[in-house]
């Protein structure tokens, strides 16, 4: 009966986590890779989006980065770094495709989220989810808290990269 009630379990996360939801937000990016978010109209209350009070705020995150420079194009011995970084750390969690697993796939996840934002996730998990809107949303989805990696800021910024070369930055 045990083993009956753990695999419906996992099945339900698994549904739960599936990349079936409805979302009404969404983003844009440009060339340049710079972050432009876009609510549509008929969703722009800030009672249901609470993390609408404060646009800059949101967009950096809670954390030490307030102002990430971010060249147009890749630098490529960097991103390597980060896959590697990926590897280590990410992979059991994040498919780099839009498929939740764990947590969400990183597919376009530069163009919904600024590079601030971004590395105040990957270095400062805990706080991040504990007060940030938007954290706290994908947490309300995937229902499993990210763990904090402890991921050096060196580190958090190959990871960074590595993610713009996911979305296709060159």
């Amino acid at each position: 009966m045990k083993k009956y009630l753990i695999i419906s379990a996992l099945v339900t996360l698994f549904f739960a986590c599936s990349n079936n939801s409805q979302n009404n937000s969404t983003t844009t990016g440009t060339e340049d890779n710079t972050y432009h978010p876009t609510v549509t109209a008929s969703d722009t209350s800030a009672e249901k989006h609470p993390e609408l009070k404060d646009p800059v705020e949101n967009k950096r995150g809670i954390g030490k980065f307030t102002h990430v420079d971010i060249k147009p194009t890749l630098d490529k011995k960097m991103a390597d770094g980060g896959k590697s970084v990926y590897e280590l750390k990410c992979y059991s969690c994040h498919h780099l495709d839009s498929t939740r697993l764990v947590g969400p796939g990183w597919k376009g996840v530069t163009y919904r989220r600024a590079p601030e934002w971004i590395l105040n996730f990957a270095t400062n998990t805990d706080e991040m989810l504990n007060k940030d809107p938007a954290a706290q949303a994908m947490l309300e989805i995937c229902l499993i808290r990210m763990p904090n990696q402890n991921l050096t800021e060196d580190d958090a910024r190959k990871v960074l990269e590595f993610m713009r070369e996911n979305d296709g930055v060159k």
